[in-house]
């Protein structure tokens, strides 16, 4: 068998040399004359698996490390009876982390608590699903939107869009990109949507970048009709906006979901797809030697902090949003440099707590949030 790989994705050399030939290439170094006598493609979101590269070849499966598929041409697999698969949620506690972040970093930015705020969140999958539950953890008001999940359902749990935009506080998006048809996202944040918001909001997008008409969103933060923006996700990719970058109150080069953990799972679940296609037995094949931060261990002393200035230090910790949002606007051209080199980041179990003067209540949301508690 023959497996091409792409060579960003992390942790699996060596994987599968033992069943086949195996090609590690960039995505843009992915041909049809490469492709052509090969079994399975696993990829990232760079290698754009379309007609165009496909036909002809003798691929039988296309495995995604990402959550997103809209890099494969899904039409075209089933007539051509490629079996393709992609790694849902393998990244959305990596999102959560983000999102965490973010309305902290904004928090001490704009002297706001959190408390008592309304987010709207459109998409409510296995991301939107965790950063609901970290929203209300922190006491904020959640408003759910997911209209195929609505139809199926029932609309008990969920709101209108038209609700999500007059009564929050904040937006955040979480969509796939559809690009026609009943739930289509395609510039779903256009002209009408930021003309129809009811508490001039902060709007962040940390899906996809085509879910936001740049040229409405520059209109929006110039005309005020919204208080904020924050954006990971962008059109034309890695052909940033630098307007857009200057408007913005953070900005970051679509790294929401890199977490080293998000990463594994991602290589994890592809590896053990292209296992069951293809019967090489290593079906509970997980990553391994994942690396750890500098600093795992988190004193805290609560004295005098409220319950969200703790989490905001215990989350802060970890990641940072300030500081890629710095990294991103120094130098935007170095867009696919930045999540090349990204640097370590690891989610909220690998952290230990030790807490002095933190009460009960706030430790269990603590532990809640997934961090371990060492108690002296």
């Amino acid at each position: 068998m023959k497996f091409i790989i792409d060579n960003k994705i992390p942790y699996i050399k060596g994987v599968l040399e033992p069943f086949g030939k195996v090609l590690y290439l960039a995505g843009k170094d992915t041909t049809p004359e490469i492709v052509k006598d090969a079994d399975a493609i696993i990829t990232r979101t760079r290698t754009k698996c379309t007609e165009s590269l496909l036909k002809g070849s003798s691929v039988r499966f296309i495995a995604t490390a990402t959550i997103g598929f809209d890099h494969i041409d899904a039409n075209y697999c089933n007539k051509a009876n490629i079996k393709w698969t992609n790694a849902p949620g393998c990244n959305s506690k990596s999102v959560e982390q983000y999102i965490a972040s973010t309305l902290f970093g904004l928090s001490e930015k704009k002297n706001f608590s959190l408390k008592g705020k309304t987010m709207g969140i459109v998409g409510v999958g296995q991301v939107g699903s965790k950063v609901a539950s970290i929203c209300s953890l922190f006491g904020m008001k959640v408003l759910l939107n997911d209209p195929p999940r609505a139809r199926k359902e029932g609309d008990e749990k969920f709101v209108s869009l038209d609700t999500i935009k007059k009564e929050s506080d904040f937006i955040t998006l979480h969509v796939p990109l559809n690009k026609e048809g009943l739930d289509k996202t395609y510039h779903m944040a256009d002209q009408n949507f930021f003309n129809n918001l009811g508490k001039c909001p902060v709007i962040i997008n940390a899906c996809r970048g085509e879910v936001m008409d740049n040229m409405e969103a520059k209109s929006a933060l110039k005309n005020k009709l919204v208080s904020g923006m924050v954006i990971d996700c962008w059109e034309n990719e890695p052909g940033i906006d630098r307007e857009l970058i200057s408007l913005c109150d953070i900005v970051t080069p679509h790294i929401a979901g890199y977490s080293k953990d998000g990463k594994a799972n991602g290589t994890s679940m592809s590896i053990q797809s292209v296992s069951r296609f293809f019967g090489l037995g290593i079906d509970n094949w997980r990553a391994m030697n994942i690396p750890l931060p500098s600093k795992t261990k988190i004193k805290i002393d609560g004295s005098g902090l409220s319950e969200e200035e703790i989490l905001k230090k215990i989350i802060l910790f970890t990641f940072d949003i300030r500081e890629d949002d710095k990294r991103f606007r120094t130098d935007p051209s170095q867009f696919e440099k930045l999540r090349g080199d990204y640097p370590v980041r690891r989610e909220f179990p690998v952290y230990s707590v030790y807490p002095k003067n933190i009460s009960e209540d706030t430790i269990e949301k603590i532990k809640t949030l997934g961090f371990k508690i060492i108690e002296k």
